[in-house]
């Protein structure tokens, strides 16, 4: 964490680092027998990429894909802002919620508005990756993500119907844990999804404009974030969750859920694929995240973009690279692949039958992410949003010292 917060601090003076050497190339180099090496920086794994990169090489024999990947979210954005800041950075990278800001502030992307590659995209989509009307990322698919459980063992316990009320979903998590099951487990290196979730209910249920009126300077973060926060933190005051989630990765979260060590998981469509490798009987079921008042919601979003590097001496390469990404061929390779929930015009995505709770929520708009309903500040805000959120899971915050925090990292920003 303080290596993030230390290359946060640092981005906005690099930035003028980088403006010094803003004669360097963007880490391309020519390929060899000819060929022109176009440089493409991802979270999503090799595994997700290389039958997309593998199909676009075959069909562009002149240019070599060279591939490099960090794990989102935080590890992605310091690898990323690093690499801008030397002029090392791909030709193609993501653009996500958490760095749009500084990506489109710096310079850093190029304007794709009118490109032919972003015609099949979602408006949605688009919009989620524009600033002032102008398009910097071009987004396949969109998210929404909530609660895994494993229906065996809630069945187990004398649950046949998931609770969509906050109290009756910790007197769950404690009747697990009385018969010696571990009810629950979310880690928190990132911002929790039912954290976002339960942001997001409070949002709707105030009106859906709160981030607006804070970043107007007429709310604070207080009134949008104080009650879901005292909500979540009940996780650990009742003690159903342990404090050590604050340092428990993804993938050791599936493999204890895999290994049925617990019960329930925060989880997202990027989940499942993965969980139907290594557990094909398991009995899987997603649910919202519950609330106070019995209407669940779910954290989601326009999945993160595709941007070209405005200092690429490929653009060309690059136009094509996301030309392809955006085709009816590499869309159903992606979903193939990934389960993603793709909204491109030409595709129809084929989904697990889990998913259909996900999807739902999509389609009824009961879904929200901070990070996307932020208009500035994404990345400094999210920074602080983590680091204050594990110090009130370890004791050392209240709720309203965290909203409290967020208030005054947006005022010095």
């Amino acid at each position: 964490m303080s290596l993030l917060r230390r290359s946060v601090a640092t981005f906005a003076a690099a930035t003028a680092v980088l403006a010094a050497t803003a004669g360097c190339g963007s880490g391309s180099e020519g390929g060899s027998g000819g060929k022109t090496k176009l440089s493409f920086f991802s979270w999503e794994n090799e595994q997700t990429m290389k039958p997309l990169i593998d199909a676009f090489e075959k069909q562009n024999p002149s240019i070599d894909i060279e591939f490099s990947t960090a794990p989102p979210v935080a590890e992605y954005i310091s690898t990323l802002q690093t690499r801008l800041v030397s002029g090392t950075a791909a030709d193609v990278f993501v653009i996500a919620a958490e760095n749009k800001t500084n990506l489109v502030q710096g310079g850093f992307v190029k304007d794709l508005t009118g490109k032919p590659f972003l015609a099949n995209m979602s408006k949605f989509n688009t919009e989620a990756w524009s600033v002032d009307g102008k398009a910097y990322g071009m987004s396949i698919s969109s998210w929404s993500a909530g609660i895994l459980y494993n229906k065996d063992v809630l069945a187990k316990a004398g649950v046949s119907e998931f609770p969509t009320k906050w109290d009756d979903f910790i007197a769950l998590c404690q009747k697990l844990k009385a018969a010696g099951t571990t009810p629950y487990y979310e880690g928190a290196t990132g911002l929790p999804l039912s954290v976002a979730a339960l942001v997001g209910h409070e949002n709707a249920r105030q009106g859906g404009d709160v981030d607006a009126q804070i970043f107007a300077g007429q709310k604070k973060f207080g009134d949008l974030w104080t009650g879901p926060l005292t909500t979540y933190n009940q996780l650990f005051t009742s003690g159903v969750m342990t404090k050590d989630v604050v340092g428990l990765k993804g993938e050791q979260i599936v493999d204890e859920f895999v290994n049925g060590r617990v019960a329930m998981i925060a989880a997202g469509p990027w989940d499942v694929p993965t969980l139907r490798q290594k557990a094909p009987n398991m009995n899987l079921a997603f649910a919202g995240v519950p609330t106070p008042d019995g209407k669940p919601f779910w954290a989601g979003a326009a999945s993160p973009g595709w941007a070209i590097n405005a200092k690429t001496q490929h653009e060309k390469e690059a136009e094509a690279f996301l030309t392809y990404l955006g085709s009816k061929e590499a869309v159903t390779l992606f979903n193939k692949g990934t389960a993603a929930m793709t909204t491109t015009s030409d595709v129809t995505p084929v989904i697990d039958k889990v998913l259909e709770p996900n999807l739902k929520a999509l389609k009824d708009g009961t879904f929200y992410l901070p990070q996307i309903a932020w208009p500035r500040v994404q990345d400094a805000l999210n920074t602080e949003a983590v680091a204050q959120l594990q110090l009130m899971i370890q004791g050392q915050a209240k709720p309203e010292d965290v909203a409290a925090a967020l208030d005054n990292r947006l005022k010095s920003s």
